[in-house]
């Protein structure tokens, strides 16, 4: 690429103090696509989804369960997220009871004594920021009961209007008895329902006297109807972006806060009510309604591959297992997780996946031991690291093994392991627009000799609770770097996948997919993440640009030219990949400037080019425009068919836009 003198470099930078806005030069640019050398394998398994239970991602998210704290584990001092409706006259009460467990798992209940008969007083849940109400739906519900009257009543079951005047939907339960019995119950509601999450559900007893209940569940209809599933628009954005893998179970949730409260994925399987959950890693408690079934179900459910971490001795309190005797039931462990995933129904945790409802093992090639052990300033994660590495290659020679000490913008700088060389180095990176942007030739040139790269978290984190245009072009210039080197970078997926944008349902800014109860939406960034994973060939062309133009860095009133070393770096950001069956070529840019870019094409070592082609273009007015709960749809890709491609070709391409070119050659 080319760059300007230091002379220009200097005007370009003074323009910029005074105007505070990234600049941009050069007018004429081409680019030539070298199809007759010979290009490099794209990695099959590039685009993939990261996922951790973080801003409500599972409960209250993907995870499709409506009732919130329904095992009355969430605070030890009160039932949260449950109240009694009553009059004033009423003595009725709620109060949690730990002194009636239904199992080993269920261990808490909620008590309500019911001082009158009749249908005025019940026992109200909040679900996740309501109950999402939709025309002609039905729900399928349960819970454990019990009572100490011998002529107990019906229970009647509703989803009502907050404030109690609309009945939504209404079924009653019978039978409840001096003895734990789990009830079902399906609720529908009328075609000319109005959606609404302005709801709550609620359990009416009958008949006064005392009642106990635990395990209280709503489900609506779940994506192609799985029991215990998730949610269908959420896993339709997901679909939409045709990801590879998904790494899984992810992030800080695999560690826990210290080793009770680890990602234990034993406790996880089985039917609902035989998982007590824990407490998560962001504030909430987990359900573990997502188990590792339902992990590699979601995986089944969209045609990807699980990317499997495993605990490794390590958790967020920087407390450890040395390398030895201590940190083999973590190893051993880890094994039988990787045999409850691939096993047959010889093995031990083979038969146990098909117990569990799954004969057919899953398919896994990626083991990744840890998660972010570059924050263990102990050095103890090259013995943990070895001894994992060491026994799940005897095992399993076939998998590739991850390690997780890559290199990371909160270290700068990686840590090599000398005694076993992972397959794999898994690095993060958490950047604004113009780091993403100046850093796009990142992997350009990493030596080609050792690990392959997996860059399993990365942003762009402008913009909240969703990223904005301007991570949208970030992204999009870093992942035309990550594309045209993947050779080595042979997967990434962004991360956080998911936020509910319901107040109080976000700890960490700028993620991907954002949704309240009753509908999602994908960010700019979102749709960047899904151009470049539908619009993908296997071989990766060279491409040779002159007259590139050039950005300067942003200068705020605080900077001088006397303290600052002018910094280009190029607005326009390109890569191409070729399929080679048949011979499509998929070209995308990245505008990150001010002004629209217009770029001659030159293609070598074709015969012939189909003039029609496709184009498929995001772009934005400003950098700050986005997507939100209110306009889910403000910046979506736009695709056209465009009849001008020859093998010497102009296109323009609009200022703050990303652009797919997909153009039809033979050799």
């Amino acid at each position: 690429m080319l760059k300007p003198s230091r002379n220009y470099q200097y005007a370009i930078l003074v323009c910029c103090m005074f105007f505070g806005m990234r600049t941009s030069a050069q007018e004429s640019t081409k680019l030539t696509v070298r199809l007759d050398q010979p290009g490099h394998v794209s990695s099959p398994m590039l685009y993939g989804l990261m996922t951790e239970e973080i801003n409500y991602s599972y409960d209250g998210g993907i995870y499709a369960e409506l009732i919130r704290n329904r095992s009355f584990k969430d605070n030890n001092k009160n039932p949260d997220y449950w109240s009694l409706i009553k009059s004033v006259a009423d003595s009725s009460a709620i109060a949690l009871d730990s002194k009636h467990p239904v199992n080993e798992a269920l261990t808490e209940c909620l008590r309500f004594n019911l001082a009158t008969d009749g249908k005025n007083t019940g026992l109200a849940n909040d679900g996740f920021w309501g109950i999402p109400v939709f025309p002609s739906t039905s729900y399928q519900g349960s819970f454990y009961a019990m009572t100490d009257g011998s002529n107990a009543g019906a229970i009647t079951v509703e989803i009502e209007s907050t404030d109690g005047k609309s009945m939504l939907a209404t079924a009653n339960v019978t039978g409840v008895s001096g003895v734990w019995k789990k009830f079902t119950f399906n609720l529908t509601t009328a075609a000319a329902v109005t959606p609404t999450a302005d709801t709550r559900f609620v359990i009416r007893p009958l008949a006064k006297g005392t009642y106990w209940f635990t395990l209280v569940s709503l489900f609506p209809p779940t994506y192609q109807n799985t029991a215990n599933g998730n949610r269908r628009d959420i896993m339709q954005l997901l679909a939409s972006m045709s990801p590879k893998f998904l790494r899984l179970p992810g992030g800080n949730y695999l560690e826990g806060n210290m080793f009770s409260t680890r990602y234990n994925w034993k406790k996880t399987l089985g039917p609902i009510d035989e998982r007590p959950g824990h407490q998560g890693t962001w504030g909430y408690r987990s359900s573990d309604g997502m188990g590792l079934l339902e992990y590699l179900e979601w995986c089944e459910d969209l045609n990807m591959e699980p990317l499997l971490a495993v605990f490794a001795g390590y958790t967020l309190n920087r407390d450890y297992v040395e390398a030895g005797p201590f940190l083999k039931p973590y190893v051993d462990e880890a094994l039988e997780e990787i045999e409850y995933v691939t096993g047959d129904t010889t093995t031990k945790y083979g038969k146990e996946r098909a117990r569990d409802g799954h004969p057919a093992p899953f398919p896994l090639h990626y083991v990744e031991v840890g998660n972010e052990d570059g924050f263990d300033m102990s050095g103890s994660y090259e013995g943990r690291f070895t001894q994992f590495y060491d026994a799940i290659r005897s095992k399993y020679p076939n998998l590739h093994i991850i390690s997780t000490t890559g290199g990371k913008d909160f270290l700068g700088q990686r840590f090599p392991l000398t005694k076993r060389i992972p397959d794999v180095m898994d690095e993060h990176y958490y950047r604004n627009a113009f780091d993403m942007e100046s850093d796009a030739d990142h992997y350009d040139n990493y030596d080609r000799n050792g690990p392959k790269i997996f860059v399993g978290e990365w942003a762009t984190r402008e913009g909240k609770p969703t990223p904005n245009f301007n991570s949208a072009l970030g992204d999009g210039a870093w992942m035309t770097g990550m594309e045209r080197n993947s050779d080595i970078v042979v997967m990434e997926c962004s991360a956080p996948l998911f936020v509910n944008v319901n107040p109080g349902g976000m700890q960490w800014e700028s993620d991907l997919i954002g949704y309240n109860t009753l509908t999602s939406y994908g960010s700019p960034s979102y749709y960047a993440q899904q151009m470049f994973s539908n619009y993908h060939g296997d071989n990766v062309v060279s491409m040779i640009g002159e007259g590139i133009p050039v950005q300067v860095q942003k200068l705020n009133h605080k900077d001088s030219l006397s303290k600052v070393t002018p910094k280009t770096y190029p607005s326009l950001f390109y890569v191409t990949t070729r399929d080679t069956k048949t011979g499509r070529l998929y070209i995308k840019v990245v505008n990150a400037g001010v002004a629209a870019k217009e770029v001659i094409f030159d293609l070598k070592g074709i015969s012939s080019v189909k003039s029609n082609g496709t184009v498929v273009v995001m772009k934005a007015e400003k950098p700050e425009d986005t997507n939100s709960i209110t306009e889910p749809e403000k910046i979506t890709p736009a695709v056209s068919t465009y009849k001008g491609f020859k093998k010497t070709f102009t296109f323009s391409f609009p200022k703050y836009s990303i652009t797919v070119l997909q153009i039809d050659t033979q050799k």
